[in-house]
């Protein structure tokens, strides 16, 4: 990509500053190298890696992320000004930091991203709106962006508290540095999960997102959605499958791989969001050229209030912990993979209280 000149000499007193910033913090951490901890080492050039993201996007992030690993180990970490790790847990911190940094980047290049289509769709709205009407749309696509925002920020803040935390324990020496890691691992799947959610939104937002749709059975969907469930304490003594074997196999046409991300997501939710050992039933039908796959729990159901933002990005249901590892995606998410095959996700009140959730798919009678 060719930029103008005045952008072009934007972006290198950028790439001066930062790394000129990134220089001068090292010489003077480096000073005092024999009073500071590897865990204040790693979180001001985290802080670094965080602001030059905002600043110049995945580029600078990376950059900054490489040469800040680099110089942890080989100006912070013992022996002293050579690349050579003396010590697993040294070897533990670099990898964490480094984890850290490129997951933190992208999320921040995501929402800026993001952050700058809100703003480019309101300027839109406001060239072709009348005065009445476009004020409106304005405000709601600037609120739309703080929400983006505040959510990512928020879901970002959680797993770094953690990775920070644990990364000065292995830093100081504390024992469980095997169990740290662990979590450190998790903290940053976690944040690979709300990178991908984020791109899969953005993607389907787009109408960009891939999709592979053929001749699937009913029985075939549900029988795999129940096996991603094996291991997972209790499940199975609470799944119901309802499958009429008598009649002739239902048939539809969908994407199986992301019909089956849909379905579980929904099972996942019925046995997240009921009493422990209550039932959640699956059942599947056909109607109207169409099949339907519900979920029905037997939870306390979902507010009339609530009922209409339930499909919206970044919604958790009123009075969850609002660390409870996911991003308020996934029933979003779940319905405009749905739409994109020619179907919908549906909520109605349970006929036993709670909840039921239906995925409706194209039906393919005769096909097969």
């Amino acid at each position: 990509m060719i930029f103008p000149s005045h952008t072009r000499t934007r972006i290198l007193c950028a790439w001066v500053l930062w790394l000129a910033m990134l220089g001068l913090v090292t010489v003077f951490m480096h000073v005092l190298r024999r009073d500071i901890g590897q865990a204040h080492v790693v979180l001001i050039y985290l802080l670094l890696v965080l602001g030059a993201s905002i600043s110049g996007g995945r580029p600078f992030g990376f950059v900054i992320a490489g040469v800040g690993s680099l110089s942890i180990d080989y100006f912070f970490q013992q022996p002293f000004d050579t690349l050579t790790i003396g010590k697993p847990l040294d070897g533990l911190v670099l990898i964490a930091f480094l984890a850290t940094a490129v997951v933190a980047t992208q999320i921040m290049a995501l929402a800026h991203a993001e952050a700058e289509r809100a703003t480019a769709h309101a300027l839109e709205v406001e060239r072709l709106s009348a005065e009445a009407q476009h004020a409106g749309a304005l405000r709601e696509a600037n609120k739309l962006k703080d929400v983006l925002l505040a959510s990512v920020s928020h879901d970002l803040r959680t797993p770094l508290t953690t990775i920070k935390a644990l990364a000065q324990d292995i830093a100081s020496g504390a024992e469980g540095a095997a169990e740290n890691g662990a979590v450190i691992v998790t903290q940053a799947e976690r944040l690979g999960r709300i990178v991908g959610s984020l791109l899969d939104l953005s993607r389907l937002n787009s109408e960009s997102f891939p999709l592979s749709v053929e001749v699937n059975t009913a029985e075939d969907l549900v029988g795999a959605a129940v096996q991603q469930f094996t291991g997972v304490e209790g499940a199975s003594r609470r799944l119901r499958t309802v499958i009429d074997y008598s009649q002739p196999a239902l048939v539809g046409r969908f994407d199986f791989v992301q019909s089956l991300r849909i379905l579980t997501n929904l099972i996942d939710n019925a046995l997240r969001y009921s009493p422990p050992e209550t039932p959640v039933n699956i059942t599947v039908q056909s109607r109207e050229g169409m099949l339907g796959f519900e979920v029905a729990d037997r939870g306390v159901g979902i507010p009339p209030s609530e009922r209409i933002r339930i499909f919206e990005p970044f919604y958790r249901p009123v009075g969850s912990r609002p660390d409870g590892g996911n991003a308020g995606l996934g029933l979003s998410i779940s319905r405009r993979l749905a739409e994109a095959q020619g179907g919908t996700v549906t909520y109605q009140d349970g006929a036993h209280g709670g909840s039921t959730f239906a995925l409706w798919l194209p039906a393919a009678e005769g096909d097969m």
